[in-house]
């Protein structure tokens, strides 16, 4: 699979890694200082304020009983990662293929050219979890014409984030000759690779990077999870307004690029488009995969746990950790239920009022789709919705709000309804 983790098969679903060399010094361009209508008994599913696992979730909110479909909308791309909007008022999809391409879906149909192919210049060998790995579209698309992507790069695996521009003459073909390298990051291991990128809603760029690869995080004495010597296993938080390439904000805790640290890999995470507030889904090790919330007031700085924490739960060492200072996260899914946590977001949509602040998710493995929400006592309960029957690499949200779900084996672009 692309993203999050080398897989193997045997009795249960685990994450394996090559060993890992000497880590790769920091890059100059850092500044280092079926639908399912009620709710199921999920037995290692843990709400933020439970210590221990346990049999049930608990209560499910009023809307625990809405059913919910997937209906295809665009097939034929190859291995899908991530679907945005330009929010331009075009009600166009612009879905990243691994292997390089922009495709835009309008009107309910793929367009036949790329918007963008830089196949040339992506990196897909040494694992599956390489490639064009994401999208964003700047806050004022409209005027400036500029969007960003997240790809590994030849020959050397490095993480780079572009910018281009969308052509004069044609809104659905970019320029292929404007890119302009934002930031490079060297990866000591080709996966972990981390690969969303989103404007929060204070206009800034926030990028998820995974800890370097390989296995538990070996890099160093204490990973690069928790150093803030790196920008690996992190989320970043920079500034591309009015400059070729970023400033530092100001406001970011640590004087770096650095937002929130403590992080395995955190291959999608979205804003509440209401609330401002962070969902961060970061895929485990071997056991847990966890969602990671930071509401909208928070400052940044927080340290999610990895690698003393593998969710809620102490990986290094195994028995006795210190988790003092540590942020744990709200939820939790141990690998009798997948292997690999795919982030989603917040509906925010008009076409079904019920499922208005469902915070939706899935597994890539499993293809289970649970929604997270906060009940009235405000405690995080999950709800098992849906069994995709496929792969599910990604998340999306239209221009309206309506969510969509990737198929990254199937190629498929699917529409969530609910009935």
């Amino acid at each position: 699979m692309m993203h999050f983790k080398w897989i193997i098969l045997s009795a249960l679903l685990v994450s394996a890694c090559a060993p890992t060399p000497t880590p790769k010094p920091i890059p100059s361009t850092a500044r280092i200082a079926t639908a399912l209508p009620t709710q199921v008994s999920i037995p290692t599913a843990v709400a933020a304020n439970t210590p221990t696992p346990v049999p049930t979730i608990g209560p499910a909110p009023s809307n625990g009983s809405i059913q919910i479909d997937l209906v295809p909308l665009v097939p034929g791309i190859t291995n899908p990662t991530n679907l945005v909007s330009p929010n331009d008022g075009s009600d166009r999809l612009f879905v990243t293929a691994k292997p390089g391409q922009i495709q835009i879906i309008s009107k309910d149909q793929l367009l036949p050219q790329p918007f963008l192919d830089i196949n040339d210049l992506v990196d897909l060998e040494g694992s599956d979890e390489r490639g064009l790995l994401g999208m964003a579209f700047s806050p004022n698309y409209a005027t400036d014409r500029f969007f960003y992507v997240d790809y590994t790069r030849q020959p050397d695996g490095a993480t780079i984030i572009a910018r281009y521009s969308v052509s004069k003459d044609n809104p659905n073909v970019a320029d292929p000759n404007s890119g302009v390298t934002v930031l490079k990051i060297d990866q000591p291991q080709p996966n972990h690779n981390g690969g969303q990128l989103a404007f929060g809603p204070d206009g800034y760029l926030y990028i998820g990077m995974g800890d370097g690869g390989g296995q538990g995080d070996q890099h160093g004495t204490i990973g690069n999870g928790q150093s803030l010597n790196t920008l690996l296993g992190k989320i970043l938080r920079i500034d591309v307004n009015n400059t070729d390439r970023y400033t530092i904000p100001s406001s970011n805790p640590f004087g770096t690029e650095i937002w929130d640290y403590g992080l395995r890999n955190p291959w999608r995470f979205s804003f509440d488009r209401l609330t401002g507030d962070l969902f961060i889904a970061d895929v485990g090790q071997n056991t847990y995969e966890e969602i990671d919330f930071q509401p909208t007031n928070d400052h940044g700085g927080e340290n999610y746990g990895w690698r003393i924490m593998e969710g809620k739960h102490c990986y290094n060492p195994s028995n006795g950790c210190d988790q003092t200072g540590l942020t744990l996260p709200v939820a939790e899914y141990t690998h009798d239920f997948g292997c690999s946590i795919t982030g989603g977001y917040v509906y925010r949509g008009p076409k079904y009022p019920q499922l208005q602040g469902l915070y939706f998710f899935g597994d890539y493995c499993s293809g289970i789709i649970w929604t997270l929400q906060r009940d009235a006592k405000g405690d995080w309960q999950m709800i098992k919705r849906l069994d995709a029957g496929f792969t599910i690499s990604s998340f999306g949200e239209d221009q309206s709000g309506e969510l969509y779900v990737l198929g990254f084996d199937d190629g498929t672009v699917y529409r969530l309804v609910a009935q």
